[in-house]
């Protein structure tokens, strides 16, 4: 069913989706420290897809599970073991700030994979964009050399990035066939799972520290940044609100940043600020629309060829 929404609830629910996608970097951040990382991933996503289900089952006919459960597993796949379970390592090797920064590229990968696969065109402002948006990432890059960051954490985090974005394309292709609110339910509970399996086997239950705040951090991402934040994110795309998303989808690592420094106490270097510019202006110009040129009035040719 599409929902429509007032422009006010639909910037409520935008704002509301580029807050908690924006905290969640530093959240995470502050949890590591009590989990192993697979582990801690495993059960945040797990736990978001059980939030989801009871949603999910009022729309039982819609999940086709015997001929989609190929889609369901790659989607799994990519979008919480790839994208999920790869940020969460990588961000205990970046400051969180930068490690979303850098995640928060997809929007420019979209762009390519979305000519490749989906035949979509790439104006003057998209191509500027990748151009602007790859030197952002070359002077964050260059500048983690001089100083601390880790190269692994940068390759961890444009892996992240990757994942997500062959997931979304990967969801594009398949619109017609799968329901958006069982699709991210189920990738959420198979990839949730399959991450608990790994991290079970590699590593230890009882490294993780069950403090209130902890728990705390565990619960608000598992029910507002995961459950809530995909929930609202596929209801804004029903209401064919994509662009919208698109617009505000660079305010994300602004506002990670932002947290970061606030919650976490990270620095803001010079090197960092001009590449988090950078980046953000790409996916501004990824994301804008290029205005058609209007067609001549044929009517008016002719009236004038007539005077």
């Amino acid at each position: 069913m599409t929902h429509a929404f007032s422009p006010r609830k639909t910037f409520g629910m935008v704002l509301f989706l580029v807050l908690v996608w924006g905290i969640n970097w530093p959240l995470t951040k502050m949890a590591l420290p009590h989990t192993p990382p697979l582990l801690f991933s495993g059960l945040r996503t797990l736990i978001g897809g059980l939030i989801l289900l009871p949603i999910a089952l009022r729309r039982l006919p819609s999940l086709r599970l015997k001929s989609n459960a190929g889609a369901y597993l790659l989607l799994g796949l990519l979008n919480v073991g790839g994208y999920y379970g790869l940020q969460t390592i990588g961000i205990g090797y970046l400051p969180a700030g930068l490690f979303s920064t850098l995640v928060f590229l997809q929007p420019i990968l979209l762009g390519i994979f979305s000519r490749i696969w989906l035949g979509e065109r790439l104006n003057r402002f998209k191509i500027a964009g990748l151009v602007l948006g790859f030197a952002g990432v070359a002077v964050i890059s260059l500048g983690g050399l001089e100083g601390s960051l880790s190269p692994l954490g940068i390759l961890l985090a444009l892996a992240s990035a990757l994942c997500w974005g062959l997931g979304t394309i990967y969801m594009k292709k398949q619109g017609a066939r799968l329901d958006s609110v069982w699709a991210v339910t189920v990738q959420l509970l198979i990839g949730g799972a399959a991450l608990l399996m790994i991290g079970s086997g590699t590593e230890s239950w009882s490294a993780i520290s069950w403090t209130p705040s902890f728990v705390g951090i565990l619960l608000f991402i598992s029910l507002f940044v995961i459950a809530g934040g995909w929930l609202i994110y596929f209801l804004l795309i029903d209401a064919g609100e994509v662009s919208t998303v698109g617009a505000y989808t660079f305010l994300i690592p602004v506002l990670s940043n932002t947290f970061s420094i606030l919650l976490l106490g990270e620095k803001a270097t010079l090197t960092l600020l001009i590449g988090l510019l950078m980046i953000a202006g790409s996916i501004m110009l990824v994301n804008r629309r290029q205005v058609p040129v209007p067609a001549p009035k044929t009517g008016s040719l002719q009236d004038c060829a007539g005077d």
